[in-house]
């Protein structure tokens, strides 16, 4: 039996063996600072690249000690650590072969990056599905359909989904793992012909196409209150007002208990997710703006959700959230150009208290309440907008924009936003500056939306694949120069609104 198997077969063992509560106790009896610096010493002894990294930077690993010291090392990203290197080198002990699956995601350029992985990574992060599951959807105790509607292929989501609801599966979960992935007419006639063989039925995949799904179920007299539906979630920030409207459509009666969102990456899995104790904290601060606004210092409301600190290590710098974590490329000080921050589990309930709200009282029980840490998420913070999980750069639509005719028409200045209409369902909208002494007109309009949905395509494969053919095409606005509310002169102009 080689090292790899036997490691394998124990971690497997400790995922079946360990009960979730013991598992999230963990983070109190072993200090996570320890976890994270015997981490990097690991990585700096194993991986090729990131021991070129520390020489570059004339860091000696044996001096790394302490959390201070372990501070001091330099941040990381993908443009000058991930792109610098080949993709043995990122591996650990230089062999890709360590790994037995490979996901990939895009970039600006619609290059994918690859992110291979060891089945042991997916254990890792198949204990953020069971805290959903278990403390949720009481999943250990009722026979769950789990309906995968992410896109499958070499994209994160659907496959490394579909492998963390099995593993449940495996670990006794009454669970049921189904993959249509995000072919609504296929996830439609599954439920229809499925959903009353169980007790309940849970779809995980982004936000906006499952609202669409549920919409569309509606228009076809789909009776979704009939199969106890559950949504398990990731890729976008969204509002209560959207969880309220999408619970009354589906029947829920306790939004607290029947939703998840998780806040991933394909660089690291899922790296926190919400918690019933969370979602209960964060509708209450989106009842309460002003509380908001002091808990996180702006007037917009952010993902918020828990993290196992022993699992994934959290810093915040400058607004940055920077992570560190074991994957198959293990990922040291990474910064994912997510803006944020993070709170402690007594600092969340002191502050809650002194706005006069518990919500561990109003909760009424005690599953989803666990003693681990808040990171909360407001985005991208280079200048980014995710739609249906696909993050969609201004580069994309600029060259849309520098096509023949289209450039004559145009300043090249716009606004890339995504909005919603009054029923809460999304659409990616670009608001264009036109060129001095160019006229609005309707066929301009329609040439610079197909120009723009044309590069999309081409530049990003993750819009491509992610959002569906309906969602794709930008609904863009013309506006003169100099317009006041989105092209004022003289000021820095920004090409992303959230």
């Amino acid at each position: 039996m080689t090292p790899k198997t036997q490691q394998a077969i124990q971690e497997l063992e400790n995922f079946v063996s360990t009960p979730l509560a013991e598992k999230l106790e963990q983070h109190l009896k072993i200090n996570p600072q320890e976890i994270v610096i015997s981490l990097f010493q690991t990585v700096a002894a194993t991986v090729p690249a990131y021991q070129k990294f520390l020489a570059a930077h004339h860091i000696d690993p044996e001096i790394i000690q302490t959390l201070a010291d372990f501070q001091k090392l330099p941040i990381i990203c993908k443009e000058n650590y991930i792109s610098l290197y080949s993709l043995s080198e990122l591996c650990k002990n230089g062999k890709i072969g360590g790994c037995d699956m490979i996901a990939a995601s895009s970039g600006s350029t619609g290059k994918p990056t690859f992110w291979p992985r060891f089945f042991t990574d997916e254990l890792q992060i198949a204990t953020r599905f069971e805290q959903i599951f278990h403390d949720s959807f009481y999943a250990d105790s009722k026979r769950t359909l789990a309906v995968i509607c992410f896109t499958l292929g070499t994209w994160v989501g659907g496959m490394f989904t579909t492998n963390c609801c099995r593993y449940l599966a495996l670990k006794g979960y009454p669970i049921t793992v189904i993959t249509p992935g995000n072919n609504k007419t296929e996830i439609l006639r599954v439920v229809q012909e499925l959903g009353d063989n169980f007790e309940q039925v849970v779809l995980l995949g982004y936000p906006p196409f499952l609202k669409d799904v549920i919409d569309t179920g509606i228009a076809n007299s789909v009776n979704w209150g009939q199969y106890q539906i559950k949504l398990v979630m990731a890729g976008e920030v969204f509002s209560e007002e959207w969880r309220s409207l999408v619970g009354e459509r589906i029947g829920s009666k306790n939004p607290c208990d029947d939703f998840a969102s998780m806040y991933g990456t394909a660089d690291a899995g899922v790296l926190g997710n919400e918690t019933p104790l969370s979602i209960c904290i964060r509708r209450f601060l989106a009842a309460h703006p002003q509380a908001a606004k002091a808990l996180f210092g702006e007037s917009r409301l952010p993902t918020l959700v828990q993290y196992d600190p022993s699992s994934r290590f959290f810093e915040v710098e400058d607004g940055r959230l920077i992570f560190s974590g074991n994957n198959g490329i293990p990922l040291i000080r990474y910064n994912i150009f997510d803006h944020g921050g993070l709170i402690s589990y007594d600092q969340m309930l002191k502050f809650l208290a002194e706005w006069g709200f518990n919500p561990i009282a109003e909760l009424q029980h005690n599953r989803g309440i666990n003693q681990l840490p808040f990171v909360y998420v407001f985005g991208r913070a280079n200048f980014t907008v995710s739609y249906f999980g696909a993050n969609i750069y201004p580069e994309n639509v600029t060259v849309g924009l520098e096509q023949p005719i289209i450039r004559e028409w145009v300043t090249g200045k716009f606004v890339l936003q995504v909005k919603e209409d009054l029923d809460k369902n999304r659409f990616l909208s670009v608001v264009v500056e036109l060129a001095p002494n160019v006229e609005v007109s309707e066929e301009k309009t329609i040439t610079i939306a197909n120009s723009i949905l044309a590069q999309l395509l081409r530049l990003n494969s993750e819009f491509a694949n992610y959002v569906p053919s309906e969602y794709q095409t930008p609904q863009v606005e013309l506006k003169p120069t100099g317009d006041v509310e989105y092209f004022p002169v003289g000021v820095k102009h920004r090409y992303t609104r959230n």
